[in-house]
C-alpha cells in the first residue's frame, strides 16, 4: 500500500495537466480574446490529438466548454482553477526569485514545484514574501 506521500504525489500528477491547460487557456483568452486548440498545440508542443483528448477530459470534468472547430471557453469551475493555479505559480516563482534563483531557472523550476507544493508550504512562502524571513 502506498504511503500518504506517494498518494499525494500521484494525485498532484493527475491534476497537473488540467491546471496547466486551464492556466494556458485563461492566458490565451486574456492576451488574444480567444483560445483555440492550435494555441495549446503551440504552447505545449504537442499534437492536435493530444490537445483534443485533453480538452475532452477537461470538458468531462466541467472545466471547459467547446464545440468542434470552435474556441475553448473556461467554465466558472475552470476559471476558478486557473486563478488558483496562477496565484500558486506566482507565489512559488516569486519565492524562488527571493532566494536569489535566476529568472530563467525560477521560471522552469516553478513549472514543477507549483503542482506539488502543499498548502502549508505555500502559505509559508507567501508569509516570507509579505513579512520577510522569520527570526
Amino acid at each position: 500500500m502506498p504511503s500518504k506521500t506517494h498518494q499525494r504525489t500521484r494525485s498532484d500528477h493527475a491534476s497537473e495537466v488540467a491546471e496547466d491547460y486551464v492556466e494556458a487557456i485563461a492566458d490565451a483568452i486574456a492576451q488574444r480574446g480567444v483560445c483555440r486548440a492550435v494555441d495549446l498545440v503551440n504552447q505545449f508542443a504537442v499534437t492536435h490529438a493530444t490537445v483534443n483528448n485533453t480538452i475532452g477530459r477537461l470538458q468531462r470534468d466541467g472545466l471547459v466548454e467547446t464545440e468542434p472547430y470552435q474556441p475553448i471557453e473556461l467554465t466558472v469551475k475552470g476559471r476558478r482553477l486557473a486563478t488558483q493555479s496562477r496565484k500558486r505559480h506566482e507565489i512559488v516563482e516569486a519565492f524562488l526569485r527571493r532566494l536569489g534563483v535566476s529568472e530563467q531557472t525560477a521560471a522552469a523550476d516553478t513549472e514543477g514545484i507549483e503542482h506539488h507544493v502543499s498548502k502549508e508550504t505555500l502559505a509559508a512562502m507567501k508569509r516570507v514574501l509579505t513579512k520577510g524571513w522569520p527570526e
